[in-house]
């Protein structure tokens, strides 16, 4: 038995929230928001947090600033029980931070990445991942300082027995400067929304992604909003329908929540579309409230969230 169930490895940052917003603004003009949250963000965090609520021990691995913002994020994480102990409070950079503007069910970010792009890879010891059973690593194209290292890293991973998961998120700079495959041999469970599945591939549809990638892949599950979600492995597809929720509050964090959800379930070594399901659920779960957490108060609350928001009962 290892210390954790999962490190993660990743960006940490505040989000500014905008909601309500009565149009989408534009250069030169200004725009009103009926409502304002600060709360800790960044995808990696949220799975971690929305993770550990479910029941797994979870651990965090990032860089933050000697501030308040990295005050928040390290509060935040240790109220929803994952260990921050590996977490490396600079004096020289800030805490990262995140301005979301949400317009119905769509967002626009902008991002100071601050102390997260200079987590390296020496902050990640043999000795921190031998306490795990498995790492997720996400948001690669934020961490410069890991971005290039990540078939190291995932090979030293792999070489310890450790399965792993990844999810790159977006691209700011829409370069997609990964080889998909070098790293996906390594990669246990690849998890990337349609939109960047098919800009890692470089493909117009998600047929050609899928035959782009299926010699050199494992698991891969590509979340589709409300459509659901589809899991590839070893040369199979499984399409898993999604759980819409009516009255969606954001949609900040879903598809990291559908990480967690799928993840807590891969642990338990299910069937893969079990896995995809549960994923769909935690990301629907999500949109119950505001931001990438609330919804994930407790592992009581999210049940009953699935039980009446989605006439869903969540067993164990």
């Amino acid at each position: 038995m290892k210390k954790y169930d999962v490190l993660v490895i990743g960006e940490l940052n505040v989000d500014l929230i905008l909601n309500n917003i009565e149009a989408f603004p534009r250069i030169g003009t200004e725009r009103l928001a009926q409502d304002m949250q600060l709360v800790m963000g960044s995808s990696s965090a949220i799975f971690a947090c929305n993770l550990s609520i479910l029941g797994p021990k979870v651990a965090f691995l990032g860089k933050i600033g000697n501030d308040e913002f990295g005050e928040l994020v390290m509060n935040t994480l240790e109220t929803k029980s994952v260990s921050t102990e590996f977490i490396i409070c600079s004096n020289q950079f800030k805490t990262g931070a995140t301005i979301v503007l949400n317009y119905g069910e769509d967002r626009a970010m902008i991002t100071h990445p601050g102390a997260m792009e200079h987590l390296t890879i020496e902050d990640i010891t043999p000795e921190i991942l031998d306490l795990c059973s498995h790492i997720h690593i996400s948001s690669v194209f934020l961490q410069p300082g890991i971005h290039h290292n990540l078939p190291e890293i995932l090979k030293l991973a792999k070489s310890m027995n450790i399965t792993t998961s990844l999810d790159t998120q977006w691209d700011p700079l829409e370069k997609w400067d990964l080889n998909l495959k070098e790293l996906l041999p390594m990669v246990d469970v690849f998890l990337p929304n349609i939109q960047e599945f098919l800009a890692l591939t470089k493909s117009e549809d998600i047929q050609k992604a899928v035959e782009a990638v299926k010699v050199n892949s494992n698991i891969i599950a590509v979340k589709m909003g409300n459509k659901g979600s589809l899991g590839l492995f070893k040369g199979k597809s499984f399409m898993a329908n999604p759980f819409l929720n009516k009255e969606v509050v954001d949609a900040i964090g879903a598809g990291d929540s559908f990480n967690a959800g799928f993840i807590f379930k891969y642990l338990q070594n299910v069937a893969l579309i079990e896995c995809l399901q549960f994923g769909n659920l935690a990301g629907a779960i999500n949109t119950t409230a505001p931001g990438g957490t609330a919804a994930f108060e407790s592992y009581n609350k999210v049940k009953d969230i699935a039980r009446k928001r989605f006439n869903f009962q969540i067993d164990k």
